[in-house]
């Protein structure tokens, strides 16, 4: 633990202006460079109040499915109204990250994240009260539109608080596994609320997590400082050329590849997770198995991820990234078999799960490490919104997918188009389009 003024809130070198004598945090090696991060104060508090707004990230479209769905009696508008809150931030998300860039953190944080748990409680009212279907599909988009990029802004906050690449990697992968864990516990705690029986219940505690969570990430010194300190190159980055920022992320070398990568894998995530659920409903007797599935998967993911990020490995992040991924893509089609030839009990696919979750939280660390390498810090936040817009996207369209393959084809097909995702995705991870741009 460091000692001085380094555990002070108000004088954190770690969190510090440009310009400042600062000391950075060191969080060494092993698995208490994770416990060294989360008791110090300046970015341990920013982080678990990131924490409790990103429960919302399942939380939310889940709640909508299931109000709409129990008060209109309908899956097809529940899935519309869904859908159109996935389109919403992943048009919103870029946005906020480029203005992030150029106000600040706080500036835009703070606004999107009332405004969006506002429309909720709007959207769970006009749900409840019978309004007609196009205002719902109106209010679930303005929800998503308003989505507050708390991820990308954690995320990009993390170049100004860990100077030194080794402690990014650390905290990049603590934040993928409280990712994957906010994927296990925000479903129970929206369970939790499903049961007191008041329809409106869990979109309402969902839009307090929102709001609150995100407004105290921006009360911290770690969110008031994180833009202003990220475009100060010289100081923050360690070095400079003196070449001009591109006018957007985007120009930078090697983050349109990182984007197509993440995009493809994150179709092959849509069509995996919609199959888990078709598995539970058809395969194991009911819908009440798919949090087992889930947290297998997700255990797996949080244990891969943990190990993968508290050592230095000998190899190279671009060589390894798809190796990863084609790992995962292997154990999809071993599930697709299995499920194909009818060996489809929990015995069975609980380990199974397990194992092909261990390559997901170590291949979303590298892609956060190569795309951390890639962009200037003047467009940091923008470059990590284009991520979660990636993620949100490629999640959108593999859903969609996969709703017509289960029906037309069955499981097992399901499992293959997830599978065939992932290892597109290896193969232009494969090509490494980024190796100039990348030191």
């Amino acid at each position: 633990m460091p000692s001085g003024p380094a555990c002070d809130a108000d004088a954190d070198p770690a969190v510090g202006a440009p310009g400042a004598n600062r000391t950075s945090l060191k969080l060494g090696t092993g698995i208490r460079a994770y416990g060294r991060l989360l008791t110090h104060g300046p970015i341990a508090r920013p982080f678990v109040f990131a924490a409790f707004a990103r429960l919302t990230l399942a939380m939310l479209p889940l709640g909508i499915l299931i109000l709409v769905q129990q008060e209109r009696q309908t899956y097809a508008l529940a899935g519309v109204v869904s859908g159109a809150y996935a389109i919403g931030a992943a048009l919103g998300t870029p946005l906020w990250g480029r203005l992030m860039d150029r106000f600040g953190q706080v500036a835009v944080l703070a606004p999107t994240s009332l405004s969006s748990a506002a429309l909720l409680v709007a959207l769970a009212l006009a749900t409840t009260g019978g309004a007609p279907g196009g205002v719902l599909v109106a209010l679930a988009a303005g929800v998503g539109l308003a989505y507050p990029a708390v991820s990308p802004a954690l995320r990009a906050g993390f170049r100004v608080a860990f100077p030194d690449p080794w402690s990014r990697k650390v905290a990049f992968a603590l934040d993928a596994t409280s990712v994957e864990l906010s994927f296990v516990l925000g479903p129970l705690l929206l369970s939790a609320f499903l049961l007191a029986r008041i329809a409106v219940l869990p979109l309402l505690i969902t839009a307090t997590l929102l709001a609150g969570g995100t407004i105290a990430y921006c009360l911290t010194r770690f969110a008031r400082r994180a833009s202003h300190a990220l475009g100060a190159r010289d100081e923050v980055a360690g070095s400079s050329t003196g070449d001009p920022a591109p006018r957007t992320a985007l120009a930078a070398a090697g983050v349109p590849a990182i984007l197509i990568v993440v995009l493809l894998l994150s179709v092959g995530f849509g069509q995996l997770d919609t199959s888990m659920t078709a598995t539970a409903d058809r395969a194991l007797g009911g819908t009440e198995q798919v949090g087992i599935l889930f947290a297998a998967i997700a255990s797996g993911s949080t244990i891969g991820g943990l190990v993968f990020g508290a050592r230095s490995w000998p190899f190279d992040d671009r060589r390894a990234l798809p190796v990863m991924m084609g790992f995962f893509g292997l154990c999809l089609l071993l599930l697709a078999g299995l499920l194909g030839i009818g060996h489809a009990g929990l015995p069975i696919l609980l380990p199974l799960l397990f194992l092909t979750g261990l390559s997901i939280a170590p291949a979303l660390i590298m892609q956060q490490t190569l795309l951390d390498r890639l962009t200037p810090p003047e467009r940091l936040n923008e470059a990590q919104a284009l991520l979660s817009a990636a993620n949100t996207t490629g999640a959108a369209i593999g859903t969609a997918i996969a709703g017509f393959v289960i029906e037309g084809a069955g499981l097992s097909w399901s499992f293959t188009g997830a599978a065939i995702g992932v290892l597109i995705a290896a193969a232009v991870a494969r090509l490494r389009p980024d190796r100039r741009a990348l030191p």
